[in-house]
């Protein structure tokens, strides 16, 4: 039987969704226990839609993994939650899916939002929740270069150079950038992204947000074809997973949650 899970989790508690070599925690190593736990056997290799890196915060990840246990759908989330004691994973809903179902590669879209705090003085209580900058930054100036990103391009210049991808020619269908006092958030929606895209592409807005660069700049970023030229990345902590898109004959539940910060 294969189960699709929605998860939401604290990024800063993990060293990224993926299970590895070292003792360090993962978002998946901490699942697969809870969910053996409620099988009654090992569950193992569960797929994710994206693998977040360290740091990087989801508010709506989903997953599938494969079982020969039976359970409701309600007790998959309400045992999960049980076992995921220290609130750093939750468990948002259980949905059983056709065997034809993968939460990475029958995904069409995926959402992230980047939150920045905006001001000379560092966070206290959302430390690693957002993405502290110190200079004041200009959102119409943020806007007019996101508007340069929109659509299919070739963003060699915003993966890392340890991305595995294929192809770096990826569509991106909206990139909106809003203010909120203090906050801004960068909102971006594509079929899939790149190692970094995202963190790599709001290091290149909030040095044009800041007047270190000008807005057509985003568009020499994205011609040049090469990570050099793109500035730096930001950090991990102000980047949320928040939605991600399947065709509607599976039948998933969608929240589309963004963080409420």
């Amino acid at each position: 039987m294969r189960i699709a899970l929605g998860i939401e989790y604290d990024g800063f508690a993990f060293s990224g969704w993926q299970i590895q070599d070292s003792d360090l925690p993962t978002v998946q190593g901490k699942l697969e226990s809870a969910l053996s736990l409620i099988a009654n056997e090992t569950v193992t290799k569960c797929q994710v839609a994206g693998r977040t890196d360290a740091g990087v915060h989801a508010t709506e990840q989903v997953i599938h993994f494969d079982t020969s246990a039976q359970r409701t759908m309600r007790s998959w989330v309400l045992g999960a939650n049980r076992y995921l004691t220290d609130g750093t994973i939750s468990v948002l809903w259980a949905h059983a899916v056709d065997n034809d179902f993968h939460a990475r590669f029958s995904a069409q879209r995926r959402q992230y939002r980047y939150v920045i705090l905006s001001r000379p003085i560092r966070p206290t209580f959302l430390n690693h929740r957002v993405s502290w900058d110190s200079r004041a930054l200009n959102l119409s100036r943020m806007q007019e270069a996101a508007k340069y990103l929109v659509g299919e391009h070739n963003f060699n210049s915003f993966r890392t150079v340890k991305c595995q991808a294929k192809s770096a020619v990826k569509n991106i269908y909206f990139l909106n950038v809003s203010q909120h006092g203090e906050y801004f958030y960068i909102d971006i929606e594509a079929n899939s992204f790149l190692h970094h895209m995202v963190r790599n592409i709001a290091g290149v807005l909030m040095a044009i947000g800041s007047g270190e660069a000008e807005p057509e700049w985003a568009v020499q970023v994205l011609e040049a074809q090469d990570r050099t030229k793109g500035g730096k990345t930001a950090p991990p902590g102000g980047l949320y997973l928040t939605n991600v898109a399947y065709d509607k004959k599976f039948n998933l539940p969608q929240i589309n949650s963004k963080t409420i910060i």
